[in-house]
């Protein structure tokens, strides 16, 4: 019986013995994890995410998280053109870059001065309605949000023009003749440059007064584009 009870008593402390040799080793383990592997993996996904980053921002316009710098206003004073190529002002923040864009498609990278103001030279338009918007860039290529759109006409037809009334060359014994005709129905007729009223239909018509002799009489059609067509008919006045 002594003999059983010695060699449980070693048993027992050879099992303590493996206990606390875990114990340690899980703890040793813990350790080296908190204090080496875990620091240094975190400090190897950091590095990654710094550099993809760093290319991202490289290669790729950022939108600007800074207050201060504020999309473009454009200044375009009329709503249509004739013109293929036109010269754009506006006001952005000083000293920054603004890209124009037209159709979403970029057609100008212009200086902004120490004012504030700049000038996009020579911008191409496509015919009909264009969208015109920008963006300010910093001096890290950092974007601003889109500018508010703002729709051009571009229209190179001249407006339809027919001068009913009267006859060319026409010699009348009345003090007045009668002018008609008929035009696009969103053009402006101008009669010896003076503007007639033009109807839902685009016709028009206004009595003029003649003067001794020949008398010069000019019409002329202006769209919103400032495109024109003029006709010029002569009546005689012989009271």
């Amino acid at each position: 019986m002594a003999y059983k009870t010695r060699s449980g008593r070693r048993l027992s402390r050879q099992t303590k013995y493996n206990i606390l040799a875990t114990f340690i080793l899980v703890a040793a383990l813990i350790f080296i994890t908190l204090n080496i592997i875990l620091p240094n993996l975190v400090n190897i996904i950091g590095k990654a995410k710094s550099l993809t980053k760093h290319e991202t921002q490289t290669n790729e316009p950022q939108v600007s998280d800074s207050s201060t710098l504020a999309p473009p206003v454009i200044y375009i004073p009329y709503e249509a053109t004739n013109s293929a190529r036109i010269d754009i002002k506006g006001f952005a923040t000083a000293n920054a870059k603004v890209r124009l864009y037209v159709d979403d498609d970029l057609k100008s990278d212009s200086d902004v001065e120490s004012d504030g103001s700049f000038i996009a030279r020579n911008i191409p338009l496509n015919l009909g309605t264009n969208s015109i918007s920008g963006k300010s860039v910093d001096e890290k290529n950092k974007e601003s949000l889109a500018s508010k759109n703002i729709r051009l006409i571009y229209d190179n037809e001249e407006p339809i023009l027919e001068v009913s009334e009267p006859q060319d060359n026409l010699t009348v014994k009345e003090k007045k003749v009668k002018i008609s005709g008929k035009t696009d129905k969103n053009a402006q007729i101008y009669i010896n440059d003076l503007q007639v009223i033009v109807n839902s239909e685009g016709g028009f018509q206004k009595d003029q007064l003649l003067n001794d002799g020949d008398n010069i009489i000019t019409v002329k059609a202006i769209d919103s584009a400032s495109n024109f067509t003029e006709i010029t008919k002569k009546v005689i006045f012989q009271p």
